[in-house]
């Protein structure tokens, strides 16, 4: 058995000790279990783990894994460049576009600092010139919103981050299009002027089915109010197809490049920001940057028990291979982070939703959890009777401010109050004898309390963990989203799959582009006739 099978025993082992485990005698008995089980990085950010079904000797375990799948030798092969993406033979170099690099880098023949550096000052000169007028539309006058069409890493990346910053726009109003559904764009278009709006086709390929549908659709509508002439004015390009581009009548001057050791989910940080840049401005964007570089710094330098990522990944390892839980729970406190779960979700289900190790043999056990979740104080009307009271257990981890960015102080200390209560309740419940006593009190019958006590029980001893920071700032975003990266690098490399690639999400493309046609004419053709009959039919009411 190899050292790192011994360590998977082990781990296995002691969660059979940790069977009669109960957050509620632990707390009880341990007054110190705060200033053991958390971790604080540059004073603004916390990460309490005190509620998870773990001790000292859980931690030992989880951080012997992470030594013997080689965490840290993997991550220096990634900073030095070379192609950890195995399976495209690319190199996976997203620190580099926030400086977590050496300056000297050399891939491909491409000096990385400076070619990003580069591609930088130019995006920083467009987003100053759409913020102050001096690049306008066709009349001359300013943009007052920007729509960006893209999809996956091109569209939940830059829309979450957008949304999340909120409290900090000055610039041009901001909107996504990405669902090829006609409706998306449909929506987006009628409450906007042709005169007004700019547009960012987001595409590496300048090929992506539904982007460049969207993008034909919006230049048909623009054409259709301005004219020809006006799409050179009121289009950029995300892109790396000079041709295909051009051939759209986008310049290249309005082109901005990105690179292939740049993936989508990953892409945030680069050009694929530019509507995050227009919205904040280039000096809230290099604040964003420098939040995930703190973080790329703290990961790499920090020990095991103070380092955040690290114990998010070995957490998730626990909960996800140990106690055999599908899924995660990602709970922010916050309406601003709407769309933070969304985004997990294609960040970790994309990189390590995966059956194959990065050789092409079979995964000795689960990979990547379900991501999901929603903002409170919406969620805990939606799915939280089934956190609490549910048969699976669903390990969550919440999020929260502890200041306010622009929003009423009494509102926000509610907000506060439910993530807080929420945390206490998954992790202590409420025992038989507690809700007896509880409706005794009301003045429920002797009958009434016998049939709703079992109602009115909570297990408890459900585990959480708690990101609290001091404000949602572009520093703080960029923290947390490169701390949700690298917390996904870590665990791809304890499961030994290539995080970052996605041939899962072909299949379905190709089958689209195939089934195309019979749909179009609901012909038989390619796919199921029963059910381009049945199309046919319908159509023809």
């Amino acid at each position: 058995m190899s050292s790192l099978e011994v360590v998977w025993s082990d781990l296995v082992r002691h969660r059979q000790e940790l069977s009669d485990f109960n957050l509620r005698s632990a707390f009880a008995e341990e007054a110190d279990r705060f200033e053991r089980f958390s971790a604080e990085m540059d004073g603004c950010l916390t990460l309490d783990y005190s509620r998870n079904r773990i001790q000292d000797k859980t931690l030992m375990l989880l951080e012997n894994l992470m030594l013997q799948s080689g965490v840290a030798e993997r991550y220096a092969e990634m900073k030095s460049g070379v192609a950890i993406n195995n399976t495209e033979g690319r190199s996976v170099l997203h620190i580099a576009l926030r400086g977590s690099v050496d300056d000297d880098l050399v891939v491909d023949g491409q000096a990385i600092a400076a070619d990003v550096n580069a591609v930088k000052e130019r995006l920083y000169a467009f987003a100053k010139g759409v913020r102050d007028g001096s690049i306008a539309a066709k009349d001359g006058k300013p943009f007052t919103d920007v729509v960006n069409i893209g999809i996956g890493g091109s569209d939940l990346g830059p829309h979450m981050v957008t949304a999340g910053l909120a409290a900090y726009h000055d610039g041009p109003r901001v909107h996504f299009v990405s669902n090829v559904d006609g409706a998306h764009m449909g929506d987006t278009l009628k409450v906007l002027d042709p005169a007004r709006t700019l547009f960012l086709v987001a595409s590496k390929t300048f090929t992506t089915q539904e982007t460049m549908t969207n993008a034909r659709a919006a230049k048909e509508w623009l054409v259709a109010a301005l004219g020809d002439d006006a799409v050179g004015d009121h289009f950029a390009a995300l892109s790396t197809n000079k041709e295909g581009v051009e051939g759209f009548g986008i310049s290249t001057e309005r082109m901005f490049e990105f690179w292939d050791w740049v993936g989508g989910r990953y892409s945030v940080w680069s050009a694929i920001g530019l509507p995050v840049m227009i919205a904040i401005g280039p000096e809230g964007f290099e604040e964003f940057l420098a939040g995930a570089r703190s973080m790329d710094e703290h990961f790499e330098t920090a020990p095991f028990r103070e380092n955040l990522p690290m114990l998010l990944a070995a957490l998730g390892l626990w909960y996800r291979n140990i106690w055999a839980c599908p899924s995660v729970a990602v709970l922010p406190y916050d309406q601003r982070l709407e769309f933070f779960s969304a985004f997990l979700q294609q960040l970790d289900m994309e990189s390590n939703g995966k059956r194959v190790r990065r050789d092409g043999s079979d995964i000795l056990r689960a990979s990547g959890p379900v991501i999901w979740g929603q903002s409170g104080t919406n969620g805990q009307h939606a799915f939280y009777q089934e956190l609490h009271q549910g048969h699976d257990i669903i390990p969550c981890e919440f999020l929260v401010a502890a200041k306010p960015t622009d929003a009423d102080q009494h509102q926000h200390e509610l907000l506060l109050s439910n993530c807080f209560a929420q945390v206490e309740a998954l992790a202590f419940g409420r025992t038989a004898d507690e809700a007896k006593a509880q409706l005794e009190a009301s003045g429920k019958s002797a009958e009434e309390v016998a049939a709703l006590v079992p109602h009115k029980v909570f297990p408890g001893n459900r585990p959480t963990s708690l990101l609290f920071y001091d404000k949602l700032t572009p520093k703080m975003l960029g923290r947390l989203i490169a701390l949700y990266e690298h917390k996904v690098f870590v665990q791809g490399v304890v499961w030994g799959v290539n995080s970052y690639d996605q041939w899962g999400v072909e299949l379905g493309k190709e089958l689209a582009n195939k089934l195309a046609p019979a749909v179009k004419s609901a012909e038989r053709g390619e796919g199921d006739p029963a059910i381009l009959d049945r199309l046919k039919a319908y159509r023809a009411k």
